[in-house]
């Protein structure tokens, strides 16, 4: 009976579906209807943008215009029933070698807005604005039937860059055939939130579990369609948990799907087959079909994104026509804040996407031969005892390494740049040791500094003023590894100099030429924040 009774509690064990982890925070993290500019984003509908592209003309080389709504009262009405006048939008087209587009739009700067959009800087490399083709002149068209004509301009042999005036919609298209090959706006979700003045009474803050934005210039997000045509499939725009083909998001058959996240976040219990943002963000994404190739779009712009990849069937009701042969892939993109800063890449295969977009931004440096070897890392080694042991025992056992790590309690109390002199007091010797056989050292450095007024490094970053700022003007005090931190503010290419001055071996006391460092926590990570 004893054995009946096991077999049966033992099979029912054996046919109970497997139970999943719930290790995900889930309430942790914002989702589209929590973040207010991927809500009112996701809302609108094909069609709505009622843009106009007007005073077209070539300028320094770029083709300009400005673009205005046909309903400018409609357009205040979105804006939350401001009264604020409506500015027209600065829309700027550039041509550069190698077919690469560049299409950048921002509010008119002449009647002095409350402050200027934020731009990216020092990602663009310098040598990219030698490749600009001066455009000397644009051709006039009439496509189907639009009641304006509409403003071409060469952008290679091969192609050609549209800029429809009504309704407003920017495309590069082949000469031959003058087959669509990337395009935005084709459905009509350009939307553009301009910044204002607060008056009495306004509230624009947000709140998330306890944190909220002030929003002290009122809510300025951008969102846009880009449609790929002649694509099978989209790929890029990292870093995500999923597959390297990316699924639509939004559509038929397709309910509860969050878009495409980019927001930097230090994520170590994520789901995987998920678009939920983790580390990195990087709004890069390529297509590619087999009846055209492949071909490319950046958007430059540092704010939280989220990208929608629209299944077929999602316009169906939008009353809008496009082209209907062969595939396209449609996509959404939206951005709580920044300009329209933009890259089409023609192609026509997937390494002259990469090519050309690494023209723009610059290729990854190559690793030393070393670093591509095996490295011994864990959290932690207690001692210059214990480097020692794991060091000999690699040896011992015949297995080959070429790095071993050292993690944050190797430093004095959590302040980078030092060692902990009881545990690790002859770091150059330690560090001899494993070069004697051909072997380097790796140290965490985080770009986040102990607020510790006994701290070097503290205290010289307080006194140049160096830190980033929080709303009131004060060092943002945030809570990393070493506790109470703050963030030098690396956008500030005199702030990155005097950061870079301190792996020298002159300031890193205890370094040399065979220590390596690493870069941890860049996201970067705060831990008492909103998410």
């Amino acid at each position: 009976m004893r054995a009946s009774l096991l077999f049966l509690l033992l099979s029912s064990l054996l046919i109970l579906p497997p139970q999943p982890a719930h290790s995900w925070k889930k309430d942790e993290f914002r989702n589209c209807n929590q973040t207010p500019f991927c809500k009112r984003a996701r809302a609108r509908k094909p069609g709505t943008c009622s843009l106009i592209a007007t005073d077209v003309s070539i300028s320094d080389g770029n083709l300009v215009a400005k673009l205005i709504d046909k309903n400018p009262q409609d357009l205040a009405n979105d804006q939350e029933n401001s009264s604020d006048p409506v500015k027209p939008l600065i829309l700027t087209l550039s041509a550069y070698q190698d077919g690469i587009l560049r299409v950048k739009i921002d509010e008119d700067q002449t009647p002095s807005p409350p402050k200027k959009r934020f731009e990216v800087p020092d990602v663009i490399l310098p040598e990219f604005d030698a490749k600009k083709l001066w455009l000397q002149r644009l051709s006039k068209e009439k496509i189907g039937g639009d009641p304006e004509l509409s403003s071409i301009v060469y952008l290679s042999d091969g192609y050609e860059a549209v800029l429809r005036h009504d309704p407003f919609e920017v495309y590069v298209r082949e000469k031959s055939r003058g087959d669509k090959v990337l395009s935005m706006n084709s459905h009509g979700l350009f939307d553009f939130e301009q910044l204002r003045v607060k008056k009495e009474g306004e509230d624009w803050e947000e709140r998330f579990r306890g944190h909220t934005d002030t929003r002290p210039y009122g809510p300025q997000s951008i969102s846009f369609d880009v449609s790929f045509y002649g694509a099978d499939f989209v790929y890029g725009i990292p870093e995500h948990a999923t597959s390297l083909a990316l699924k639509p998001t939004r559509g038929p058959g397709i309910e509860h799907s969050e878009p495409y996240r980019l927001f930097n976040l230090d994520v170590f219990e994520y789901i995987h087959d998920s678009p939920f943002g983790i580390y990195g963000s990087i709004p890069f994404m390529l297509s590619h079909g087999k009846s055209r190739g492949t071909s490319g779009f950046f958007w430059l712009n540092a704010a939280e994104m989220q990208i929608d990849v629209l299944g077929e069937g999602w316009d169906a009701d939008s009353g809008i026509s496009l082209p209907s042969s062969g595939n396209r892939i449609d996509t959404f993109w939206m951005s709580e804040a920044g300009i329209v800063d933009t890259f089409f890449f023609m192609g026509s295969g997937p390494k002259d996407v990469v090519r050309q977009y690494t023209s723009v931004t610059g290729t990854p440096a190559m690793p030393q031969l070393f670093a591509t070897a095996y490295h011994q890392c864990r959290w932690n080694y207690r001692d210059e005892e214990d480097v020692e042991n794991v060091d000999s025992k690699f040896d011992e056992h015949d297995i080959p390494y070429d790095v071993l790590w050292l993690d944050i309690e190797h430093t004095d109390g959590k302040r980078y740049f030092t060692w902990d002199r009881v545990l690790f007091p002859s770091p150059e010797e330690m560090q001899g040791k494993l070069a004697a056989k051909g072997r380097h050292m790796v140290t965490i450095v985080d770009p986040h500094i102990k607020r510790d007024d006994s701290y070097f490094l503290h205290k010289e970053a307080t006194k140049l003023g160096y830190y980033v700022k929080d709303a009131t003007g004060k060092d943002y005090d945030g809570w990393c590894w070493p506790g109470s931190s703050s963030y030098p503010d690396m956008l500030n290419p005199e702030i990155r100099s005097w950061w870079s001055e301190k792996f020298s071996y002159e300031n890193y006391v205890g370094s040399t030429p065979s220590l390596y460092i690493w870069n941890d926590m860049n996201e970067p990570s705060v831990f008492n924040g909103p998410e």
